[in-house]
């Protein structure tokens, strides 16, 4: 063999091998000639709804920045000022040395926020979900979960060990035929989601949540796609169809709407407290330096003033949805349910080709595929912004149309 000469023959025992499936997909997808989805780089961000990507100057529409709070100039001076005072770090948990003042005032505004007695702020929105369902079920309980429930979840069921039992996505029926399998006097949790994120689509919480209560368990809902602009007062779909008082937990994160960085937890349980000494990822882990804390909080308390930006939003994503379904694309939902809106691709390669013709025309959308998406589709994800202009959402379906028709996805 020569110098310069390889094999494909991997090690015996290579713990890589089971990633071999992924990696040929990639390779195949490259090969083709398409840009890597996952793989571009913001060189500069102009706003929360523009930034250059790739060289492009490119209109964002697949970043989670919901309310666009990421250069509101209040929630930047309040991170100036916490840098400037605090320091770029806490260097410990929050049950050392690592709750500093702004830890607790970004708890209070949750409580505020969500007229909770409890609040507890993680540092990011998947150890909320790990630390607090494997925590509160472990052992011989049973959480009964959405089958397309966030992997977070199904992480934070795993760590805790509890009896996972999945039911059909959005299945009222389901959700009862599970509950009443599960033995009497035994624990039970059961996980909903406001917004799912991949379709976009809403819960029918009302009506899972008096099941759920008419079986005994309790209730753990993931807010994460819906605060901030659902419901009258941004609270989520627990409050738009009145069942917040019935949420035993309401999980959040502050990547979305928010524009930062970290998770929580809210709670009126009276012993909510004890989470503090029991939560493993809360209790080993680093906290939020005091720039997210300050930037978080104030976002926060604008949030609950924010229900012209939600109007607004609530018009960008109907006219979004309105103008994609009538140019011919097959989208996630019937209607405008949330500010997500998945558009169905027939395969990953199409929707890798329509992904990139849209970055072309300047256009940034998410290109999701399988095992994240249900029923194991390709789709692109776009999740508009309050800050999105009115003349910005119908560039964005020209953009659609022509990138559909190049790529043959629409006649």
């Amino acid at each position: 063999m020569t110098e310069n000469a390889t094999t494909d023959t991997a090690p015996k025992g290579d713990l890589f091998s089971k990633f071999d499936d992924i990696i040929q997909t990639r390779e195949t997808l490259l090969a083709s000639g398409v840009e890597d989805p996952y793989n571009l780089v913001m060189e500069k961000v102009l706003s929360p709804t523009r930034a250059i990507c790739n060289g492009r100057d490119t209109i964002l529409l697949g970043t989670y920045n919901y309310m666009g709070m990421t250069f509101d100039p209040d929630v930047l001076d309040a991170g100036k000022q916490a840098l400037a005072d605090y320091g770029s770090g806490t260097t410990g948990s929050r049950v050392l040395n690592g709750t500093f003042q702004g830890h607790k005032e970004c708890e209070d505004a949750l409580k505020e926020f969500y007229g909770m007695d409890h609040a507890m702020v993680f540092s990011t929105g998947y150890q909320a979900n790990l630390g607090i369902i494997s925590t509160i079920a472990g052992k011989g309980d049973y959480v009964i979960l959405d089958i397309d429930s966030h992997a977070s979840i199904y992480d934070g069921c795993a760590m805790g060990n509890a009896e996972i039992v999945p039911f059909r996505h959005n299945d009222i029926e389901a959700l009862e035929k599970r509950l009443r399998r599960i033995p009497e006097g035994a624990g039970k949790l059961v996980i909903l989601e406001g917004v799912y994120s991949m379709m976009g689509d809403v819960a029918p919480l009302k009506e899972m949540i008096a099941i759920s209560k008419k079986y005994g368990a309790m209730v753990l809902v993931d807010e994460a796609h819906s605060m901030g602009f659902i419901g009258e007062n941004g609270r989520g779909v627990a409050e738009e169809q009145g069942v917040m008082d019935d949420c035993d937990f309401i999980i959040g994160t502050f990547s979305k709407s928010v524009g930062t960085v970290g998770g929580f937890c809210v709670s009126n349980h009276p012993k909510f407290e004890i989470m503090r000494l029991v939560c493993r990822p809360y209790v080993f882990t680093a906290s939020l330096p005091p720039s997210v804390v300050a930037t978080s909080a104030t976002s926060i308390r604008k949030l609950m003033h924010g229900s012209n930006k939600r109007a607004h939003l609530w018009e960008n994503s109907k006219v979004l949805h309105k103008g994609l379904r009538d140019l011919g694309f097959e989208l996630g939902t019937p209607e405008a349910q949330s500010a997500i809106i998945a558009v169905i691709m027939p395969d990953l390669q199409q929707g890798a080709m329509m992904w990139e013709a849209l970055l072309k025309e300047g256009l940034y959308v998410n290109l999701a595929r399988p095992p994240a998406t249900p029923a194991g589709m390709t789709l692109l994800r776009c999740s508009l912004c309050a800050e999105h202009s009115a003349e910005e959402v119908q560039t964005i379906l020209a953009m659609f149309e022509r990138a559909g028709k190049a790529v043959g996805i629409i006649s």
